[in-house]
């Protein structure tokens, strides 16, 4: 079984834990954020909420497993709420990503807060070893989903951010194309090419965000 997994076996409840928490937390960015600019769809769903059942996608959660990315139920947004749909457009669609950084950066802080304050030198071996081992696996996962979602094809919300920035002709063209963008993601995802092309781009990608994340807030607990 293990073949078929990203995942060491051992490391499945610190991941269900993690993508549970990152999905939900990405997810009511987006909510929360297009209610606050005027759009009561989510809302009236019931996805402005913080409970996970809401919010996962059961092919995006298994992928995770599989191949090492997913994602969760896409939040519905009605930009004609909006009163300036392009700007609102782009906060919506940043809240998610900025949401899974911000969640990797506060677990970085509270493992260095709980380190200097001496919690973990009651713990044993084994205890110590699952409780980095959960922090190193919501960072990451956290992280990845920050970069993931930033890429620039559709449906992720690096693609909507580009959308809401460009001029009308040149949007109005994105639409009209955006069926072939998502044919194209999915084939570079799913065939060998992506380890050639999308795959090394997100593995750096995430190295650089944890390495950047790590630098900054190591420090100032004097680690």
């Amino acid at each position: 079984m293990q073949q078929f997994i990203r995942y060491p076996l051992e490391t499945i409840p610190f991941v269900v834990i993690s993508l549970l928490i990152a999905f939900t937390v990405h997810e009511f960015a987006h909510a929360f954020v297009a209610y606050k600019f005027g759009d009561p769809t989510a809302q009236k769903q019931g996805r402005l909420t913080l409970n996970p059942i809401a919010h996962i996608d059961p092919i995006g959660t298994i992928l995770i497993f599989i191949a090492g990315f997913g994602w969760a139920k896409p939040v519905p947004v009605n930009r004609f709420y909006f009163k300036n749909p392009r700007l609102a457009g782009i906060l919506v669609s940043v809240a998610g990503p900025i949401s899974n950084l911000i969640a990797a950066a506060v677990a970085i802080v509270l493992f260095y807060l709980l380190a200097s304050l001496g919690v973990f030198t009651s713990l044993t071996g084994l205890a110590l070893e699952a409780v980095e081992q959960f922090f190193n696996i919501f960072v990451s996962l956290n992280v990845m989903l920050f970069v993931f979602n930033l890429l620039p094809f559709p449906p992720l919300d690096g693609y909507r951010i580009i959308e809401d920035l460009m001029p009308d002709p040149i949007r109005a063209k994105m639409t009209q194309y955006e069926s072939y963008g998502v044919i194209l993601f999915l084939f570079l995802v799913i065939t060998p090419i992506g380890d050639r092309t999308i795959f090394p781009f997100l593995g750096n990608g995430i190295y650089i965000v944890q390495d950047v994340l790590f630098r900054i807030i190591a420090p100032i607990f004097g680690y």
